[in-house]
Formats: C-alpha cells, sequence, structure tokens
C-alpha cells in the first residue's frame, strides 16, 4: 500500500478513510485478494498515491471492480503504450462470446471502466503526455464504435437481409464521421462523442426474410449502435452520443446516403458546419468509400481561394460562446472561458478557412501540427506558435485532471478549496495560488493572440476608428456628384471632380445594384477606409480608377473585399501598387485571388531567390496528384502570377534593381519549365514507358534550350519564351511500355504536351505564350530534334541569324549530361571561323531590315520625334546585334567572349578580352540597362515602347557611333 504521509496533508485523512473504511466493511474474495496486493506491492505505491489521490473514479473503480485492479496492475498494460491495434485485439477478446445485445452492452462498459482506469492513471503519473492520452480516448471510441456496428450489422442482417446498392450491386456498409476531437484524435478523457452517420447508395436488403430500404436498415442499425454505446445501464455508459451535427440536426434523419449529403452541404450547409467540418474523419467503415466520402466533402468545408468571410463565421460562434459562458458564469471553465481551449482551436481553424482550399497542408487536424506550421509560413508572428503550443498543452493536461477527478464531463476549475489544491497538486504545483498564476499566464497568450486573428474588428482598430469617422459619412450619405466632390477637395483630394464621379458612378452601376445585402455591407466597410488611404496620395482619380476595376470585378465574391477590410495592411499595400502601376492594378482585378499576396509586407517586397523557388513549387504541386493535369496546370498559373507580382511590386517600389528583376522573372520561368517537363515525362512514360537505349549506353535525356530574354536571363514583364526541344534518344529505339511508341514520337508527343500545359487558356489564362520558331528548320521543322540533327542543321544549313540567335542559348531544363553536351557543341558553333565581310552584311542586312518593320513607323518628322526603346536605331536591338556580331567574329581566336549568354557579361568579357575599350564597353552597359529599365517602367504603366526622340539622345548617339566603328 501507498506511503499515506507522502500525501499533500489536506490530502492524508482522507486517503486514510477511504482505505480504513473499505478495509473495514465486509469484503469478497475479490476485495481480500486486492487489499493484499496492495499491501504486498512494492512497484506502484508512488503511483497508486497519485492516481487514488488524485482520481475518486479510479479508487471507487478498484474497489468496485478489484479483479479488473488486479489485473491491470498485474498484466504490464499500466507502462505500456496502445496502438489502435491494442486497443481493438482487446475489445475483440471481450466482444468474442457475446450472444445478444445484453452480454454486447456489459462488456463495452467493462471494457470502457478497465480502459480508461489505465489513460487516466497514465496520464495522472506522466506516464503519458496529453497527446498520448487523447489518442487513446480517440482509439478507444474508434474501436467501440466500430465493433459495436459488426455485432449489431451482423445480428439485423440475420433477419433484415443484407443492404445493396441499386446502381452498383455492391454490399452496403456504415460509415461513421468522428467529428471534433474525436476526429482530430483530440478526445479528453470525459468527452462526449459527436458522430454522423451515413451510407453509400440507396437500395433494398436481400437474402432477409423481408426485403426493406437501405435507409430503413441502416437507420435501425444506427439506434442500436447508439444505444449500445450511449444507454446507462448498472455497468454505467461507454460514451454520451451526439448526433445533433448531422444535417437538418435532431429534425433531420439519422443516417443518409452519400448522394444526399452532398446534396445537403452544397445547397444548405452553413458556416458553422464548415467549422465542424474541419476536424472531420470517418472512424468506421470500408477504406476506400471513406476516402470517397471525404474527397466528396472536402470542397463544402475547403474553398479555393481565400476566403476571409469564415471569420465572421468564427466570430459569431465565439460570441454565442461569450453569451452563453457569461450567462452562466462560466468564466473559469478552461475550455469555453477566455484563453481557453476554444480560442487556441479557433485560432488555427480560422486559418485552415481561409486559406486550406489552396493549401492542403492546413487541412490536417491536429492543432499541435498546425501551429508550428502557420508560423513557418508567416502566418503568426515569431514565437507565437511556442506561446499557443504551451498553453494548449497546459490547458490540456489541466482539463484532463478536472475530469479525471471523477469521471465527469467538465471543464470548470473547482470551488471548493480541497479540491483546487487537488487539482494543482495533480498538475505538479505546490499550491493552488502557484498554478492559478501559470495558467492565467497562458491564458492571457492565448486570449491576446485570438483577439489578433478573429475578435471583432471594430475592437482592433483603435485610433483608426477615430479617424474613420469623418470618412464614413462621405460615403455612406446620399450625395449628389457636386457636393460629393465638395467634401473631397476639403479633404485634400486635388482632382475631386474626376473622384467623385468615379463614386457616384460606381453607386449607380449594375455591380453594386445587385450586390447582396452582405456584399454591400462588406463594401461599404471598406470604402472608407479607401477613401482615408487615397486622400494620403498624389494621382488619387488615377489610382481609384484602377481599384474600383477590382471592386466591380469581385463584388459578387465579396469575400474577397471582407480580405481588405479585415487586413489594414494589405489595403494599404494595394492603394501603393495599385498608384504606381496599372499593370498591377489589371492583374489583381483579373485574378483577385493574387489579393492574399498583400497580406504579408515581408514575402511581397522580398522575392525568393531560385533555390526558394525550386522548393516553395516542389511544394505547391506535392499537394496536386500527377495524374491532375488540370490541377497542376492551374497551380503553375498561380505561382507564376504571384512571383511576378511580387516581382513586379519589389520594382516598383524601388527595392529590386533592373538586372535583380530580370533574375527572377527568368528563374520563375526556369523553375516553372523544370516542373513542366517533369510533369509532361511522368504523363507520358505512364501511358508509354520510357524511351529504350542500346546495352551499355546511358539512358537517353532530353532538355529545354531557352533563347532570347529566357537565355540571356533578361526575361521582363509578360515577355513570351523562346525555347527548342532537343533529346538524344535513339532514333531506332522504342518506349518499353504497353503502349510502344518510337522514342522519336514519344519526344515529340512530351514536347507537345509541354507546349499544352504552358500555351493552354484556363481560368487563370495562359501560363506563358512560347515561341519555338527558333527550332531547326522554324516551323517547318521537327518540334523536338535529336542532338544530332541539332547539329547537322547548325553546321551546314544555319543562317547567320540563327548563329546569332544561338549566343543567347542556354539549357534551363533537363538532363545534365545532353545539358553539357549542347553547351559544348553551342561554343564549337560560335567559335568557328567566319569570313567577317560576309558576317557584317548579314548582319547589317538583318537588323535593316527589323528597323524597317518594327520601328517607329510613320513619315520622317514623326520617326523624328520618337523613339522606340528597342527597335530603333541606336536602341535594345542595336546594343543586341553589335554584341552577338562581336562573339561570332572574335570567338574563334578569343572563346572566353562565348562563354555567357547575358549582353552584360559579354560586354565585360569582350572588354578584358582587349577587343573593345572600357568607353565603348561602359557606354554600351550603361544604355543597355537605361534602355531596359524604361522598358520595364512602361511595361508596368501598359505604354507603348517608346519615349520622346530627346529622351536618352546621349546614350542612343553614343550606341549608333560604336555601331558605325565596328559595322561601318
Amino acid at each position: 500500500m501507498f506511503n499515506v504521509e507522502k500525501a499533500p496533508a489536506f490530502l492524508r485523512d482522507d486517503l486514510t478513510h477511504v482505505w480504513t473504511r473499505w478495509h473495514e466493511r465486509a469484503m469478497d474474495d475479490q476485495q481480500q485478494a486486492l487489499a493484499q496486493w496492495l499491501d504486498q506491492d512494492n512497484t506502484h505505491p508512488d503511483q497508486l498515491l497519485t492516481a487514488w489521490g488524485g482520481s475518486d473514479f479510479i479508487a471507487q473503480s478498484a474497489m468496485d471492480r478489484p479483479d479488473v485492479f488486479i489485473q491491470l496492475l498485474s498484466s504490464g498494460e499500466l507502462t505500456q503504450t496502445f496502438s489502435l491495434q491494442t486497443f481493438s485485439d482487446l475489445l475483440a477478446e471481450m466482444l468474442a462470446n457475446c450472444e445478444n445485445d445484453k452480454d454486447l452492452d456489459r462488456q463495452l462498459r467493462l471494457y470502457r471502466r478497465r480502459m480508461m482506469m489505465r489513460i487516466v492513471w497514465r496520464d495522472f503519473n506522466r506516464l503519458a503526455d496529453w497527446n498520448e492520452t487523447t489518442n487513446d480516448m480517440s482509439y478507444l471510441a474508434e474501436v467501440v464504435v466500430q465493433q459495436t456496428i459488426d455485432f449489431h450489422y451482423q445480428q439485423l442482417s440475420q433477419s433484415w437481409g443484407t443492404p445493396m446498392g441499386k446502381a452498383s450491386g455492391e454490399q452496403q456498409q456504415l460509415l461513421v464521421l468522428g467529428m471534433g476531437k474525436l476526429g482530430g484524435f483530440e478526445l479528453n478523457v470525459s468527452s462526449d462523442i459527436d458522430l454522423i452517420f451515413a451510407y453509400p447508395e440507396s437500395g433494398t436488403t436481400q437474402g432477409g426474410r423481408k426485403e426493406q430500404s437501405n435507409q430503413e436498415f441502416f437507420n435501425r442499425l444506427g439506434q442500436r449502435v447508439i444505444k449500445s454505446i450511449d444507454a446507462h445501464t448498472a455497468d454505467g455508459f461507454v460514451f454520451r452520443v451526439d448526433m445533433r451535427l448531422r444535417p437538418y440536426g435532431q429534425s433531420g434523419a439519422l443516417v443518409l446516403n452519400f448522394d444526399s449529403l452532398e446534396e445537403y452541404y452544397q445547397t444548405q450547409g452553413r458556416e458553422w458546419e464548415r467549422y465542424a467540418m474541419i476536424k472531420a474523419r470517418v472512424i468506421a467503415g470500408p477504406e476506400e468509400k471513406a476516402v470517397e466520402l471525404m474527397n466528396m466533402l472536402r470542397p463544402f468545408t475547403y474553398r479555393r481561394y481565400i476566403d476571409f468571410s469564415a471569420i465572421e463565421a468564427l466570430r459569431d460562434m465565439k460570441g454565442l460562446i461569450n453569451r452563453e459562458v457569461a450567462r452562466k458564469g462560466m468564466s473559469a471553465d478552461v475550455k469555453l472561458g477566455a484563453g481557453g481551449i476554444r480560442e487556441v482551436e479557433f485560432i488555427v481553424q480560422a486559418f485552415q478557412l481561409i486559406r486550406g482550399g489552396r493549401d492542403e497542408r492546413l487541412q490536417t487536424r491536429e492543432v499541435m501540427t498546425l501551429l508550428p506550421l502557420l508560423e513557418s509560413e508567416g502566418l503568426m508572428p515569431e514565437g507565437v506558435s511556442q506561446k499557443l503550443m504551451a498553453a494548449y498543452v497546459f490547458l490540456r493536461n489541466t482539463e484532463h485532471a478536472i475530469q479525471g477527478y471523477q469521471d465527469k464531463q467538465t471543464q470548470a476549475l473547482p470551488v471548493d478549496e480541497k479540491d483546487g489544491e487537488r487539482l494543482a497538486w495533480v498538475m505538479g504545483f505546490d499550491s493552488w495560488d502557484a498554478f492559478i498564476a501559470q495558467l492565467d499566464l497562458h491564458r492571457n497568450n492565448v486570449n491576446q493572440e485570438f483577439h489578433a486573428v478573429v475578435a471583432d474588428s471594430a475592437e482592433s482598430e483603435g485610433e483608426e476608428a477615430d479617424d474613420l469617422s469623418s470618412w464614413r459619412p462621405l460615403w455612406l450619405d446620399d450625395l449628389c456628384q457636386e457636393d460629393f466632390a465638395e467634401q473631397l477637395s476639403e479633404r485634400g483630394f486635388e482632382d475631386a471632380d474626376a473622384v467623385a464621379k468615379a463614386l457616384c458612378d460606381l453607386k449607380k452601376s449594375r455591380a453594386l445594384l445587385t450586390m447582396q445585402a452582405e456584399g454591400r455591407a462588406r463594401l461599404d466597410a471598406l470604402m472608407p477606409k479607401l477613401l482615408m488611404l487615397l486622400s494620403e496620395r498624389d494621382e488619387q482619380a488615377n489610382t481609384l480608377s484602377r481599384i474600383l476595376v477590382l471592386i466591380e470585378a469581385v463584388a459578387r465574391r465579396t469575400a474577397y473585399l471582407l480580405l481588405l477590410v479585415e487586413n489594414p495592411n494589405a489595403l494599404k499595400q494595394l492603394v501603393r501598387l495599385c498608384g504606381a502601376s496599372p499593370w498591377i492594378a489589371d492583374q489583381l482585378a483579373r485574378h483577385p485571388a493574387l489579393l492574399d499576396e498583400l497580406l504579408d509586407q515581408r514575402s511581397l517586397y522580398n522575392p525568393p531567390d531560385l533555390s526558394a523557388l525550386r522548393d516553395e513549387l516542389r511544394q505547391e504541386v506535392l499537394r496536386v496528384g500527377w495524374d491532375d493535369l488540370e490541377g497542376q496546370m492551374e497551380t503553375l498559373r498561380y505561382f507564376r502570377m504571384a512571383h511576378a507580382l511580387r516581382v513586379a511590386a519589389a520594382e516598383v517600389s524601388g527595392a529590386l534593381p533592373l538586372m535583380k528583376v530580370s533574375d527572377y522573372l527568368t528563374w520563375i520561368a526556369e523553375v516553372i519549365l523544370e516542373h513542366v517537363q517533369a510533369l509532361a515525362w511522368e504523363q507520358m512514360v505512364d501511358r508509354h514507358g520510357k524511351p529504350s537505349h542500346a546495352e551499355g549506353e546511358p539512358e537517353p535525356e532530353f532538355i529545354v534550350v531557352g533563347y532570347g530574354k529566357m537565355g540571356g536571363i533578361e526575361l521582363g514583364h509578360g515577355s513570351d519564351l523562346d525555347l527548342v526541344f532537343i533529346h538524344n534518344a535513339s532514333s531506332k529505339g522504342y518506349t518499353d511500355g504497353d503502349k510502344q511508341l518510337d522514342n522519336q514520337t514519344f519526344y515529340t508527343r512530351m514536347g507537345q504536351k509541354m507546349i499544352h500545359i504552358l500555351n493552354t487558356q484556363t481560368i487563370s489564362g495562359q501560363l506563358y505564350e512560347v515561341d519555338m520558331r527558333l527550332r531547326p528548320s522554324g516551323n517547318s521543322g521537327m518540334l523536338v530534334s535529336s542532338l544530332t540533327a541539332f547539329e547537322k542543321y547548325q553546321r551546314s544549313e544555319a543562317w547567320t541569324w540563327e548563329h546569332q540567335a544561338l549566343v543567347r542559348a542556354r539549357v534551363v531544363a533537363g538532363g545534365e549530361r545532353l545539358a553539357k553536351e549542347f553547351q559544348q557543341l553551342r561554343l564549337d558553333i560560335l567559335c568557328q571561323q567566319r569570313e567577317k565581310a560576309k558576317l557584317v552584311e548579314d548582319v547589317v542586312t538583318m537588323r535593316q531590315k527589323m528597323r524597317d518593320h518594327l520601328g517607329t513607323q510613320g513619315g520622317e518628322e514623326e520617326k523624328a520625334s520618337k523613339f522606340h526603346l528597342k527597335q530603333d536605331a541606336g536602341g535594345i536591338v542595336d546594343i543586341e546585334f553589335l554584341v552577338q556580331y562581336a562573339v561570332l567574329s572574335q570567338a574563334a581566336e578569343h572563346p572566353q567572349v562565348a562563354h555567357w549568354t547575358d549582353n552584360i557579361r559579354i560586354l565585360g568579357d569582350l572588354h578584358s578580352q582587349g577587343l573593345m575599350s572600357a568607353e565603348q564597353s561602359d557606354a554600351l552597359i550603361e544604355a543597355y540597362k537605361t534602355f531596359r529599365s524604361e522598358s520595364h517602367r512602361l511595361a508596368l504603366q501598359q505604354q507603348k515602347n517608346e519615349v520622346g526622340a530627346d529622351k536618352f539622345a546621349e546614350q542612343r548617339q553614343q550606341v549608333q557611333a560604336i555601331w558605325a566603328e565596328w559595322l561601318g
């Protein structure tokens, strides 16, 4: 027996009294056996002290069922970690000889009592952490539900026959959705279980005395299962069963088939049901049907877009809870009170509902898995997840200590002083005050973060609320355009008339007149904030007109308006970026999902480097199967748009210089091409097998060669991709799959699939426009060439302009071995001896054709007044042609100049090799950067690529002078 003197003073009298009273009363043989066991037990005395001192439930259960308690002590189960299978095997052993409902119900309750004594013992003695305790409780519930179903299903089938699907002809089984903490493997030690029953297909039973509908069969089965688990008998109960989360609640059918469930959630599902469905998982039923059911429910729970409307639903739910807590005086409740368990769950589930449709990692159910993920993704400030995790563990341990005392479903802190001391002792504290101090610290941390994430925006506006007070009437009052303009002018708007007209037109627009009340309320909350921010900027009318295009575009998808209302910083970035660039405004209006990128200023103005881009894309596409081509294409398109937006934001804000902008835009294309190639390869191999190769030869490879701006690492906003596809497989080989293709056809179709993925217009637009005209023989040539054919063409048939293009060619995706072979071939071609006079003639002739067709058009006066940055004399293409001529004419003697593919580094090498003066090299580099920077600026302003003739006149003259010196 344990030493009572080791117990805290406030427990000693109670423990002595219980022990003495038990010994004094007439004990049966089992009780005597337990008394003897405890007197002689030297293994468990300290643990027994904690268990009996902290839990009346364990002490009373040991006295009532001493045989079970002795079995626990002697079996070693108290020191073992159980798996789901262990729980299942133990219950199956106890139910093996059950012949009727009465036998089943009794054995279920005995099993529950035995498992509960083990779980609470291990929890109170910290032999198991809180996570194991909640897992054990979830396992316990799961095996009880499944084996109870199995028993009653067999019994019912003997009388009523086997339910069969009308369409499939397959046997039907009952599936059970575990909701709430049961679904999340987070069930506490005295929880009820929230369930939803379903079966796959309608139909009728077969093989019984009387045919009946599957609906009736599963209704009866559900009723029997609930009765066996929930009913109170002389042996107690197993779990309280709550079915109120099912469709239509208590007035709905107890069981629904999949079609009925899907129709309900698609047409009538409410926001709180989305919240409830986050943790749902199938705890009973066949696995393949469980997957089907969860896939069917997922679109209801998780929206494909960023859904800030979830915040409102969570606020409403928390408001109801708060009012209930206040009404019932439950502020001391560690679950529902301020800073309690529910607030931690609300914080996590807010992000799940908002972003879970876009990020499948957030669809996991466990709080402790999600908290560090949210912080690593920048959705929480640094250090917050650790605070919340520590609080959650403390609160869950406290909940178990409260409930394990008497096996009662309560989360309220004890009122009785002795019970409080007992709770503090079980939690490892010397006093109630010390425990409460730690509890308050954790609850304050939780409540603070809860208010930051979920609390009403009106609570968090602070000083902004006062500032907005003068702007709300301006938008909400029914002012005529003249009065509107007058008040705007008084508030500092320079072009007040234009702003007033735009706003009045918006109010009269069809988009607003047809808005639902909820959407209009969101717009009314947004517009005063927007006007206040506009008043602090220049070009207010232009900025507003660009933003109003977005507002009208999302008039029917007002979750995006709510995103801006809920996130003041995102709205600030929207105003800033739309004011700086109509291109950015257009992208946001076309693809409102990109508004999500405005939420985090750190990532918005700091695009990731090549390695980070590659990792991020890998994580994104991991959430989509290789066989889901549509899903892959949409993921790639959003990835490209999001990162292009970040680069543009960084450029217009001055955070990135020109060269870095081009680097990032090129890197985005590179990682996308890498994945597109891998995706096309996987789909082709899955259908046709791999291309073959002769014994002893390496496996064939495929590469993507980027030309032009892609090859030169100089992509701009909206640039297309000049690509060439090359392979090195034997033309005589075939693939090794069931549907064989010759190697050339395999790679040709792979190239076609890649172009399809890149070029196809989807709901998110086109990934990239691809130009394949630089391949051997242009549009009339093979879509994919072998390296041998490519070499033959380049050596014997290529025009000078094709060798010029080769200067800016580099491998951007594909096999390393073939890439090295291509690079060597490129150098060999570029380093050939060439006749200088013929080379000059070809370069100059081609350049003149381009000027005539693509340069400034019109009369001499018009040509003299404009400068096309790219195509006019002294512009970007002149510098590119000059560089290409220098490489082709000098590489035979100076191969170093053919190494790089970008013009800046080539110009640097021309100088370092003594082929160009520092003055010429510097002048061309400076002009090239200046022209391209201006070209980027004009693209973001959605303006033509031309300026006045007097702009950049000096740089232009320098380029023309150097051109004349090199090319005559």
